[in-house]
C-alpha cells in the first residue's frame, strides 16, 4: 500500500471504528438500566452481548491501529496479527459470559420470577435494532471504500445483535403477554449458545490468522490469472500466500526464459509486480526469479506449476 493510500484508508476505518464504540456505549447503558429493571434474563444476555460488543469495537479500534503501523526492524512483516491475538482474548470472555448467562437461566427454571415492564424492555430492543442496522450501513460503506478486514469482521459481529434483539423481543412478549414463563430462560440459553458459537468462529478466525492460512481458491485463483497475463513469464510455482490483519502476502517462484539477461529478466519481475500492486494495492508480493525448467527442491509441499490452465487459454 502506498503512504496516499495509507493516509486515506487508515482515516476511514478509524472512524468506523470509533462509530462502533460510540454505539455499543449507548447500547450498554440503555440495556443495562432495561435489564435492571426488567430482570429478564435475555435482556441480561443482551446486556451482555452489548458489553462484549463494545470490548470487540475497542479491540478493533485497537487493532485498526496497530495493524496499521508500519514495519519495523522487530517486525518486518508488519503487526497485523496482533489482531488476531486481541480477539483470542475475546473469545475469552465471550465464552465466560455464556456459560454465566447459561446457568443464570438454569436457576430461572428452579426459582422462576415475573419480569416486570416488558414494553421497556421491547422498545429498548428497538431501539438497539435501529442504532445497529445506522451503524452496519455506515460500517458497508467505509469497507466498500478500503476493504478493511477487521471493520468487515465487526460488521459481521453487529449482524448477530439484530438477531439477538430480536430474540428479546420474542422472550419478553411470550413471557408477558402470552403467559409462557419458560420462554424468557429458554431465550436465554439460546442466546448464551449462541455466544458460545460466536466464540468459536472468531477463534477460528484467529487462530487461522495465526497458522498462516492459505487465502480461499478463489482469491488465489484471481491472484495468478493476473501474474500470468504479464508478458515474459513462463511458468509460476511454490506459490504461497497468508493474512496478518489487514495485509496480505503472497510469494512464488516465476520462471523466465533462461537465456534473458539479468536486467532483461528484472523489467519483467517489475512489470508483474507493478501489475499485481495495480489490481492487489493491500498485497505485499514477493517474487523469486528462476530459469524456466529449474526444479528447485523435492519438498512435496513446493507446488508445481500452476499457470498450464491460463497459459492454456491463451494459445
Amino acid at each position: 500500500m502506498t503512504r496516499e493510500e495509507r493516509r486515506r484508508v487508515i482515516p476511514l476505518a478509524m472512524r468506523a471504528a470509533l462509530a462502533s464504540v460510540a454505539t455499543a456505549s449507548f447500547l450498554l447503558m440503555l440495556k443495562g438500566y432495561a435489564a435492571w429493571h426488567t430482570g429478564s434474563v435475555a435482556m441480561l444476555g443482551s446486556l451482555a452481548d452489548t458489553g462484549l460488543d463494545l470490548l470487540a469495537s475497542l479491540v478493533t479500534l485497537y487493532g485498526v491501529k496497530v495493524a496499521a503501523e508500519p514495519a519495523d526492524h522487530d517486525h518486518r512483516f508488519g503487526h497485523g496479527k496482533a489482531e488476531a491475538l486481541a480477539a483470542l482474548f475475546q473469545v475469552v470472555l465471550i465464552t465466560a459470559s455464556a456459560i454465566g448467562i447459561a446457568a443464570r437461566a438454569i436457576d430461572r427454571f428452579s426459582n422462576p420470577q415475573v419480569n416486570q415492564d416488558a414494553s421497556l424492555g421491547i422498545g429498548v430492543s428497538l431501539i438497539a435494532i435501529t442504532a445497529t442496522f445506522a451503524l452496519l450501513a455506515y460500517q458497508r460503506s467505509i469497507i466498500r471504500q478500503t476493504g478493511s478486514v477487521a471493520i468487515l469482521a465487526d460488521n459481521v459481529h453487529y449482524q448477530s445483535d439484530v438477531l439477538l434483539n430480536v430474540a428479546v423481543i420474542a422472550a419478553l412478549v411470550l413471557d408477558q403477554f402470552v403467559g409462557m414463563a419458560g420462554a424468557d430462560p429458554l431465550f436465554g440459553i439460546a442466546i448464551a449458545l449462541w455466544l458460545a458459537w460466536g466464540a468459536f468462529q472468531a477463534s477460528s478466525q484467529a487462530i487461522d490468522m495465526l497458522m498462516d492460512k492459505e487465502w480461499p481458491d478463489e482469491q488465489r485463483a484471481a491472484f495468478i490469472e493476473i501474474a500470468v497475463r504479464q508478458p515474459g513469464i513462463r511458468g509460476i510455482h511454490d506459490f504461497r500466500t497468508r493474512r496478518a490483519g489487514t495485509h496480505d502476502f503472497a510469494q512464488f517462484h516465476m520462471e523466465v526464459d533462461r537465456n534473458l539477461t539479468i536486467a532483461a529478466a528484472h523489467d519483467i519481475v517489475e512489470s508483474v509486480e507493478r501489475r499485481l500492486r495495480d489490481v492487489f494495492p493491500r498485497v505485499e508480493v514477493l517474487i523469486h526469479l528462476d530459469p524456466e525448467g529449474h526444479v528447485d527442491t523435492d519438498n512435496p509441499l513446493v507446488e508445481a506449476d500452476v499457470t498450464p490452465h491460463w497459459f492454456g487459454k491463451r494459445v
